[in-house]
C-alpha cells in the first residue's frame, strides 16, 4: 500500500476509535442531587438532544426527586423509562415532571427514552 493509502486508513481507524469511546466508553463523574429542607435529594434535568446532566449522584435510603423539563418536540424523548424503579413517565413539552421514589440500595441504574437513544444513570452511593 501507499504511504496516502496508510495514513487514510490510519485516520479512519483512529476516528471510528474516538467514536466509540465517546458514545459507549466515556464515563462522566455525575452531579451530586441537592439536598432540600424536606430531606428530599432533588437534581434538575433538561431534556434537548439528550440528558443534561445525564450521571446524577444520589445517596442510598433517602427519597429522590428527579425533575425532568423536556425542551424539545422529538418524538424519542417524549417517554423516560426507570426500569430498576418500575417509572416509566410522560414527558410533555415545556412542562416540569417529577419522578420519585427511594433507591435502597447501592449501584449504577440506568435511565433511557423509549428508543434508547437518550440515556442517562443514576449512581446510588
Amino acid at each position: 500500500m501507499s504511504p496516502d493509502r496508510w495514513i487514510v486508513t490510519l485516520l479512519g481507524l483512529a476516528l471510528i476509535g474516538f467514536i466509540v469511546w465517546f458514545f459507549w466508553l466515556k464515563k462522566s463523574k455525575g452531579t451530586a442531587a441537592s439536598v432540600g429542607s424536606s430531606g428530599v435529594q432533588e437534581a434538575m434535568i433538561l431534556v434537548k438532544g439528550g440528558y443534561t446532566p445525564d450521571v446524577i449522584v444520589v445517596k442510598a435510603g433517602r427519597p429522590v426527586r428527579l425533575n425532568f423539563r423536556r425542551e424539545e418536540t422529538a418524538s424519542c424523548s417524549e417517554m423516560l423509562l426507570l426500569p430498576a424503579f418500575s417509572k416509566s413517565v410522560k414527558l410533555p413539552t415545556g412542562e416540569n415532571v417529577a419522578v420519585e421514589f427511594t433507591p435502597d440500595k447501592p449501584g449504577e441504574y440506568p435511565f433511557s427514552c423509549q428508543m434508547g437513544m437518550f440515556r442517562g444513570r443514576l449512581i446510588v452511593e
